[in-house]
């Protein structure tokens, strides 16, 4: 079941009046937590291809690194991507709103098994106190040659979406919840539609590109740990939130699998504990599995659809895969866009 929020028709439009948090931030990407479900943290160095948008495919793509998996992508609209949501998240942390939105300051530790090609990505200039970690410091990690130390901002997503909703709802939007089988079945009740359906889009819209990356996440009590750890290849992970810490994971393709499975459970609880061994004495609070809306780029552009014997406009934003939090903003912002450019078209469509 998909939760949608859409403009009535012949009302002002809601998605006009939410704009970003204006306070001064600094950086693109973002540590996540779960909600209904893990999404893996994408953020800086995720070890992941840059992400693209289907409307505009370049000649030339990023450097390729090691596991990356999405291609086409123009590098400065992905360094927007990441510096408008993290503009935005980082003033939302840095503001009185942080412990209603759930959002947090967080440092920690990247580290890699093998030195990096690229020792300084492109997301250090946006990161507080990018540096190379030192000898010392990588003496506790023996299996690993290479390390990355900063500060970014964590999300617990299962606070921050209930809080983005609630400010969707003061600022004059509807959400109705139910399950749509076609756009066809909105095209009477809808100026306009924005499809957010994420993995739902596969059907909705016949998108066969569309795919799921499952993720397991374990929620432990381990309030000692202050610091986040995190493993260059994106697997395992070390997560310190507001009331509990977020260990995980798991990145695996093509699976719809929803229920815990217990091999991967004893693998993340194995995995992180070699990376911080005083997790062996954390309680588990609880585990989580979700399913990553993955496509090879993710989908943001609009097109006009004939639904039921009328032209109606349609943004999509979906596909984000594991970087939902760490680019939403930013590919939300140019959804918006493509909203306003629709309104500014509806009277001429309406004339033909």
């Amino acid at each position: 079941m998909q939760r949608r929020a859409h403009r009535p028709r012949r009302q002002p439009s809601t998605l006009e009046q939410i704009q970003p948090w204006t306070q001064r931030p600094e950086t693109p990407g973002a540590h996540h937590s779960p909600s209904r479900g893990p999404t893996e943290p994408g953020g800086p160095g995720s070890g992941k291809q840059p992400l693209g948008v289907t409307q505009h495919t370049p000649k030339h793509s990023a450097p390729d690194t090691k596991n990356h998996k999405y291609t086409n992508i123009l590098l400065e609209r992905q360094r927007r991507w990441f510096k408008d949501s993290f503009d935005n998240l980082l003033a939302i942390a840095q503001s009185q709103h942080s412990p209603d939105a759930g959002i947090m300051l967080s440092s920690g530790w990247q580290i890699f098994k093998e030195v990096p090609t690229n020792r300084k990505p492109f997301w250090s200039d946006f990161v507080t106190g990018f540096r190379t970690m030192t000898d010392g410091e990588l003496k506790r990690f023996p299996d690993h040659k290479f390390g990355q130390a900063f500060t970014t901002v964590k999300c617990e997503c299962s606070t921050y979406l209930p809080w983005l909703e609630e400010r969707f709802r003061k600022a004059g939007g509807r959400v109705e919840q139910r399950k749509v089988n076609s756009l066809q079945e909105l095209s009477d009740s809808f100026d306009f539609i924005v499809n957010c359906s994420g993995l739902g889009s596969k059907q909705l819209v016949g998108d066969a590109s569309v795919y799921p990356v499952r993720g397991q996440v374990l929620k432990v009590d381990a309030p000692w740990l202050t610091h986040f750890i995190r493993d260059g290849d994106g697997k395992t992970y070390i997560y310190p939130g507001i009331h509990s810490v977020t260990i995980g994971g798991t990145r695996q393709e093509g699976d719809w699998r929803l229920h815990v499975d217990k091999g991967d459970t004893d693998g993340i609880l194995d995995r992180c504990s070699r990376l911080e061994p005083s997790l062996k004495k954390a309680k588990v609070l609880s585990e989580w599995v979700g399913l990553r809306p993955s496509r090879r780029n993710p989908r943001v552009e609009r097109e006009w659809l004939q639904l039921q014997g009328r032209m109606v406009p349609v943004v999509h934003n979906y596909g984000h895969g594991g970087w939902g939090v760490t680019i939403a903003w930013g590919t939300a912002l140019d959804a918006l866009e493509l909203v306003r450019q629709c309104l500014k078209e509806m009277p001429q469509q309406a004339k033909l």
